[in-house]
């Protein structure tokens, strides 16, 4: 079972993240801020990590930082940047810092977002023995 990590401090936010993920068989964990989440990501085994940007305690970008200067005991899956905003110097940033994609919050609904994430967690059909 895919493992997903849900780093966001918005309630609203990781409850129908986890609820949607959780819909599709994955296993979720959360985490109400960056330092949480850090904690949680430094333990590693992952296989997917979203990562709100802003946050109190340690951001998006911080977070990155923190994980980069002390990695995972296991090795973790790619981190994707949750953000609502479209063009931003966080976004280059962040992708400098190691996130491998990003999503724009506001512009996904459930069905939406869960498409982008299995693009990450589902390998493409050619690679599938």
């Amino acid at each position: 079972m895919k493992k997903v990590l849900v780093i966001d401090d918005d309630q609203y936010i990781r409850d129908v993240y986890r609820e949607v993920l959780e819909g599709e068989k994955y296993q979720v964990e959360t985490a109400v801020d960056g330092q949480e989440g850090l904690l949680k990501a430094q333990e590693g085994g992952f296989d997917l990590i979203l990562l709100d940007a802003m946050m109190p305690k340690l951001d998006g970008l911080g977070f990155l930082k923190e994980l980069k200067e002390n990695p995972a005991k296991l090795a973790n899956g790619p981190i994707i940047l949750l953000t609502n905003l479209a063009h931003d110097k966080v976004i280059d940033e962040a992708m400098q810092n190691g996130a491998k994609s990003y999503l724009i919050k506001s512009d996904m609904n459930p069905d939406q977002f869960l498409q982008n994430i299995k693009k990450f967690l589902e390998p493409p059909e050619e690679s599938r023995g």
